[in-house]
């Protein structure tokens, strides 16, 4: 089974050979309000080994040193988002995906730079980044590459 999705132009399409997307989030830090020019990012993954770009390969930005952000360069649908470490899922934008309803939200992250007013998942469990030290140590050496 592929879970299929691109951009709007159709310059761009992947497939994730997977039954089931990982880990489906929105995040409201303020990268990813930036990055989509959206309130947020909502985000599904998969294995890397999973992933597939079957048509054209989007362009990357590095939002910061710790991860790359990819984008169709001919219409600038966002498409994904994974970190620079081998063994890290990579993540595409859920509203990329051909069938938006596989990706049942099911945590939020960034809650700290949630816009007040926005009213969405309220019943979904969510974090503010870098609560644990754990993910503390590993956002201690980001430089954001956004300005």
């Amino acid at each position: 089974m592929a879970i299929t999705g691109g951009c709007q132009c159709g310059a761009v399409r992947y497939a994730m050979h997977v039954e089931r997307v990982e880990k489906p989030h929105v995040c409201h830090c303020r990268m990813c309000q930036k990055a989509t020019g959206g309130l947020f990012a909502a985000l599904a993954g998969c294995s890397r080994a999973s992933m597939e770009w079957t048509c054209g390969e989007p362009a990357l930005f590095a939002s910061s040193n710790l991860a790359k952000r990819g984008f169709c360069r001919d219409c600038g649908t966002p498409l994904s988002f994974a970190y620079d470490k081998p063994e890290a899922r990579i993540y595409v934008t859920i509203g990329s995906m051909d069938d938006p309803e596989l990706a049942g939200i099911e945590i939020q992250y960034g809650l700290e730079a949630r816009v007040s007013w926005v009213r969405f998942c309220e019943d979904v469990p969510g974090e503010v980044t870098g609560e644990s030290p754990a993910v503390q140590g590993f956002f201690a050496g980001m430089v954001s590459n956004q300005t």
